[in-house]
């Protein structure tokens, strides 16, 4: 069962990104950062209750706090895969109502769910019934032609009925026509007051913000109240910077969590994963799946595009072993940086 009887501390988190956010790339993150809230990758209730259930639900005891997100609209699926994720000891279950891909559309998942407001409402009912654990939503300020913000109120104020008291808005609205999923992550104009606006029209809710977020003070001014933002929110959310460049996370703890706990070197997180990745080759594990998370670690040090390319050049081959990281992290001086 769930190890923490208490809600995760969401003041910053680690977005759900497919392909991207899997076990081996969230136990780098938890490396660098000890209270950050990790997400899984979006997982369908389809694979959780068809597939290899194991395969998308098993992590490392290190990654809490942990959330698993869902992608479904079916409430007695939904249910069943929130039991699961339970069972499994993580700390949240979210329901994704926020991915534009044609692909989730078809089966009614992601951010085509936020034209059937009553319908999530039903999903997040169904899944709180099951669990004991948190049961979040994350969604975009709209879809398509929905960008007023009374459209977006409506959203918010159908699944809050329900109890659901945490809400990570993705201030950008999705155009599930016309536009790829990459770039409904670029086009559409983040629109940050409008998440401002929920949090000071539903101040009892939990209101996340997410998208475009690059650096700790862009962080700060959204948990912080400003001439800008007079209503602060109550937590915020990174995706892409924080794979890119992962090493952001080592501030996060002592800026935004008040911890201030020794600080892990680039070269000390490097070589607490690459411990990681040679218990997990033990266990059968291919280097090549765990090898690409670290890429971004050494992001403006001397010698970063050599590891890049060490690690990229050799870790996809059969006989790859635990000496390409290795070797890779010595081609590094993290006492030197760019100019």
């Amino acid at each position: 069962m769930n190890p923490s009887c208490t809600s995760p501390d969401r003041r910053f988190s680690v977005a759900p990104m497919m392909d991207w956010s899997d076990r081996h790339c969230r136990h780098l993150w938890r490396i660098i950062s000890r209270h950050s809230v990790l997400y899984s990758e979006m997982v369908t209730t389809g694979a959780l209750i068809h597939g290899d259930s194991e395969r998308f639900l098993k992590y490392h005891p290190a990654e809490h706090p942990l959330a698993l997100q869902l992608g479904g609209s079916n409430p007695n699926d939904l249910a069943t895969c929130s039991k699961m994720a339970e069972d499994w000891g993580y700390d949240e279950v979210n329901l994704n109502c926020g991915c534009p891909s044609d692909r989730v559309q078809n089966g009614m998942i992601g951010a085509i769910l936020m034209g059937h407001p009553q319908l999530v409402a039903d999903c997040i009912k169904a899944m709180q019934d099951a669990v004991s654990i948190d049961v979040t939503v994350k969604h975009r300020i709209g879809i398509d032609d929905m960008e007023d913000y009374a459209g977006l109120c409506d959203f918010v104020e159908t699944v809050a009925k329900t109890g659901c008291k945490t809400f990570i808005v993705h201030a950008r609205k999705a155009w599930l026509q016309g536009l790829s999923p990459k770039e409904n992550r670029e086009i559409p104009p983040l629109k940050y007051a409008m998440v401002h606006d929920l949090k000071r029209d539903y101040p009892e809710l939990e209101i996340i913000i997410n998208g475009g977020l690059t650096t700790l003070d862009q962080c700060q001014l959204h948990l912080s109240q400003s001439e800008q933002y007079p209503v602060s929110l109550d937590g915020v959310m990174v995706g892409r910077e924080a794979y890119t460049n992962p090493y952001l996370l080592a501030e996060v703890d002592k800026c935004l969590y008040g911890d201030d706990h020794a600080i892990p070197s680039r070269t000390e997180v490097a070589l607490e994963f690459i411990e990681y990745c040679r218990e997990e080759m033990a266990q059968g594990t291919q280097l090549k799946h765990m090898s690409r998370h670290i890429l971004g670690l050494f992001q403006g040090v001397k010698g970063a595009k050599q590891f890049r390319r060490h690690i990229s050049e050799n870790a996809y081959k059969a006989d790859a072993s635990i000496s390409v990281l290795e070797d890779a992290l010595a081609k590094v001086d993290e006492n030197k940086r760019y100019a």
